[in-house]
């Protein structure tokens, strides 16, 4: 079983920054996938970025060029850079890893971009 808490939502206004941070806690050593994916409220929810353990990293068209994705191996962890934030970017965002067997989430953050 792998655990995964987020952290770094919040409001911020347009052109604004957030860094968003998940933190992988049990049977970490089986991870080979970590990303970020969000939900609008009445939208189907929606990769963002991911990384593998082979550091292909992998945005939406609608986020390359402000947002980077970044792992630390060491400490387990997975973090979102956010810049220019616009209103579109407003959702929950999630935390997402993957084993070769089973699929875990975070329990999301809201992420909200207003003025």
């Amino acid at each position: 079983q792998v655990q995964l808490v987020e952290s770094g939502g919040g409001l911020v206004q347009p052109g604004g920054s957030l860094r968003l941070s998940c933190a992988a806690s049990g049977n970490v050593d089986s991870i080979i996938y970590m990303g970020w994916h969000r939900q609008a409220p009445g939208k189907a929810r929606e990769m963002v970025a991911t990384n593998t353990s082979g550091a292909i990293t992998v945005y939406a068209d609608s986020v390359k060029g402000r947002f980077t994705i970044s792992r630390d191996y060491a400490k387990n962890t997975v973090s979102l850079l956010m810049n220019n934030l616009k209103p579109e970017d407003t959702a929950v965002y999630y935390c997402h890893a993957r084993s070769r067997l089973y699929s875990y989430w975070g329990q999301g953050t809201q992420v909200t971009v207003s003025s």
